[in-house]
């Protein structure tokens, strides 16, 4: 039992190490490493960047030197086997000298995906995993669904009312008409807290319809460093969006449009503001964006995690095409009431309800008078 507290106590120190990489690591995951010697000390420790290049395992061993000879390394990810942008990190952690490792899960990259484990133990080395590994997968989530499936983890992410009123009715809601505290749904708290989730997406998608009625910045607020700045996605299928909205007016190459018919005058007026344009698929007579072919698109150009913050409509497209991963739902006490106040989810809705979507694993957080729910459609590290 000792021995099981200590190795959960330097663990939690290499994912408090890992979660320094919020925002800084991506498309790779966060990793954390600490090595501690036979007296109980930390002689090394690293956190990942991706414009760092070196992994953790290798900065902490660089740090305890010789010291790491006969050490144990804890870490919240497999070491990587395979060569990438840097050699594999199990030859490091053999060439130290290091006797055990402790990490709390397997790496979900097929290129490794236990092939770590095994070159270590192969190599006389004491290895065991699987403690705080809730915690570990958690955090790697998007990196897990963007390395077995090449999109992005989806989130999505709304506020309302207890009765899932998202707004009023349209002509009570213009920005025009109310200050932006008036149409604020929650408190600050939950409103910081949303800083925080766009913090961890590598982008964040609206429909241009929100654009025009909330002429939102879309901007991570959160203050923490990122390595690259938020992808702030608009659907907007016929380039319907304002050239003189804040989104378009604070572009700097952190804006895209996805499109289903790009009208060539409005394109290169958007193209010289700095916003980028895409023309993708159509999914239905309607001309609206195809979902799936959306996630695609930003998975091949290496966006790991998308945060969707829409409104009815572009959450019944993500819905009932099936491409939303999780939830993350705030509710404020108000109870708007009506028939005319805008629902979390428009469209056609799912036909019966042993067909409607099913969020599982769900935990609540409180924040002040609101509350959230967070919840999975799927498993990010299923197959």
């Amino acid at each position: 039992m000792p021995e099981r507290k200590t190795d959960e106590l330097y663990l939690r120190q290499a994912l408090d190490l890992a979660r320094q990489g919020i925002g800084l690591t991506s498309p790779n995951p966060c990793v954390g490493a600490v090595i501690v010697d036979a007296n109980s000390s930390i002689v090394g420790s690293g956190s990942h960047t991706y414009d760092g290049v070196k992994h953790a395992e290798v900065l902490a061993i660089e740090q305890a030197g010789e010291k790491a000879r006969g050490a144990t390394l804890y870490i919240n990810l497999e070491p990587c086997s395979h060569q990438g942008r840097t050699p594999p990190c199990v030859d490091a952690v053999i060439a130290a000298g290091i006797s055990r490792v402790v990490a709390s899960m397997e790496d979900p990259n097929p290129q490794v995906s236990g092939q770590g484990f095994a070159k270590l133990r192969a190599a006389g080395i004491d290895v065991s995993s699987g403690m705080l590994e809730e915690e570990a997968r958690t955090l790697n989530e998007a990196f897990a669904k963007y390395i077995r499936h090449h999109v992005p983890l989806v989130t999505l992410k709304a506020a309302m009312t207890l009765d899932g009123k998202i707004a009023p009715p349209a002509s009570q809601s213009h920005p025009a008409q109310h200050s932006a505290q008036t149409n604020w749904i929650t408190g600050e708290l939950a409103r910081a807290h949303v800083q925080e989730l766009r913090h961890q997406h590598d982008a964040i998608l609206v429909g241009v319809g929100t654009v025009i009625a909330d002429d939102p910045l879309l901007t991570d607020r959160s203050g923490h460093p990122r390595r690259r700045p938020l992808l702030r996605v608009v659907l907007d299928s016929r380039l319907r969006l304002p050239l003189e909205s804040r989104i378009v007016t604070t572009a700097a190459d952190d804006v895209l449009v996805l499109c289903s018919f790009a009208e060539e005058k409005k394109k290169k007026q958007l193209l010289k503001l700095g916003v980028r344009v895409e023309q993708l698929p159509t999914a239905n007579s309607e001309g609206h964006p195809d979902m799936a072919a959306v996630t695609k698109f930003l998975g091949q150009t290496d966006i790991t995690s998308l945060m969707i913050e829409g409104g009815a409509m572009v959450n019944w497209a993500a819905l009932s095409a099936g491409i939303v991963d999780k939830v993350f739902l705030y509710y404020a006490p108000r109870i708007l009431g009506g028939t005319t106040a805008v629902p979390f989810a428009g469209g056609a809705g799912f036909a019966t309800i042993g067909g409607a979507a099913y969020v599982k694993s769900t935990c609540l957080h409180r924040f002040g008078e609101d509350f959230a729910v967070e919840g999975y459609f799927k498993d990010p590290y299923a197959d």
